[in-house]
């Protein structure tokens, strides 16, 4: 795979939380309604929205779609922690 080492590194952490959401769809941290950004409903159609912590500063915003018994995660974005921040409207203290 060509690209750079920070590429490289996404690619990889990615994957591992990948891999944790195939074993609990749960691992995330759940996002309350009202956090949830307009164009998440317009685009995605989303009633749930969850956030995985991939390292100190990479987000993967996931949600959950189907039946008690069958469930997937659909990955939305990946984002570093300032744009998280500023897309859920969180302000630094």
């Amino acid at each position: 795979m060509d690209g750079n080492g920070e590429e490289k590194y996404l690619v990889k952490i990615i994957g591992n939380g990948i891999a944790k959401l195939r074993f609990d769809f749960k691992y995330g941290d759940h996002i309350p309604r009202n956090r949830i950004p307009r164009e998440y409903f317009d685009k995605y159609q989303v009633n749930n929205l969850w956030k995985l912590n991939l390292d100190s500063n990479w987000r993967l915003v996931y949600t959950m779609r189907g039946t008690k018994e069958d469930v997937m995660s659909l990955l939305i974005e990946v984002l570093d922690h300032k744009a998280h921040d500023r897309k859920f409207g969180y302000h630094a203290g």
